[in-house]
């Protein structure tokens, strides 16, 4: 049951974290290029987490900008935190932050994770005068080392986390998609992005006139099970995620996140 669920935990931080986006060099395929998205004010999205028609947490995602005009920097920070009946069975409690720059490449990130009985750290560091990054996970229980890896990069990378807010800059259309450098600072590959269709979602937040995504970041590098991870966007100017999903097979199945709550600053 305990490897079940921490199945359970990384898909749910793939899907709010996501893993899917982003590179300095921009978006590569069907003459796709970034917009200016500045995220100039503090947005926190929060959303719930369903699997097997019951509620198995909340997730939150949010972004600060630090005004600095010269050079455009974010900080983010998402949250993945598990809920009744699956709480009960394999208390999970993430957190996540990383700091991106210009072109949202980003500089550093950092993982905080309470797993069950377990209590991890993980660290990337992403040195682009020589296009490395080097990864630190540690045992903070045991205050011990448990793995190291440094890799060469392609040049300004994603990371886990930015990566969703450089998907709203494309604004992919139906039937166009890109090729996009991620990592997560220990192995990194292009991963497509698909716009798909155009579908209405509804939820008690209200309707939503979307465009859906398929991020093929389950590609046998990024991540290796066999899945599929759908998003559901806005088709408007803040290209807001209201839905995202994870299909995996059995016995996970589906994780569908809901968008609850936004708030800007």
């Amino acid at each position: 049951m305990p490897g079940c669920f921490l199945s359970v935990r990384q898909v749910c931080a793939l899907a709010i974290l996501f893993a899917i986006l982003g590179s300095g060099a921009g978006a590569q395929g069907d003459g796709v290029m970034p917009q200016p998205h500045p995220f100039g004010s503090a947005e926190t999205l929060q959303y719930s987490i369903e699997w097997r028609l019951i509620t198995a947490g909340t997730a939150e995602l949010k972004i600060e900008p630090a005004h600095d005009a010269n050079h455009p920097e974010w900080q983010i920070h998402g949250h993945v935190e598990s809920a009744g009946l699956v709480s009960k069975l394999y208390k999970l409690d993430d957190n996540y932050t990383s700091h991106i720059g210009d072109q949202f490449c980003v500089s550093t990130s950092e993982m905080d994770a309470f797993e069950g009985k377990k209590h991890h750290d993980a660290k990337v560091s992403y040195d682009y005068t020589r296009n490395r990054a080097v990864f630190l996970e540690r045992d903070l229980l045991k205050n011990t080392t448990m793995s190291t890896k440094e890799i060469q990069l392609p040049g300004c990378v994603s990371d886990v986390l930015g990566g969703l807010y450089k998907m709203r800059t494309l604004r992919l259309q139906p039937g166009q998609s890109a090729q996009i450098p991620t990592s997560d600072g220990k192995k990194w590959a292009p991963v497509r992005i698909e716009a798909q269709e155009r579908e209405e979602i509804k939820n008690h937040v209200g309707d939503f006139k979307t465009i859906r995504y398929e991020a093929f970041l389950f590609n046998g590098v990024i991540y290796s099970k066999k899945a599929s991870m759908l998003v559901w966007v806005t088709d408007d100017e803040r290209h807001l995620p209201v839905q995202i999903r994870a299909r995996m097979g059995f016995p996970i199945g589906s994780i569908t996140l809901s968008l609850e709550k936004e708030d800007h600053q």
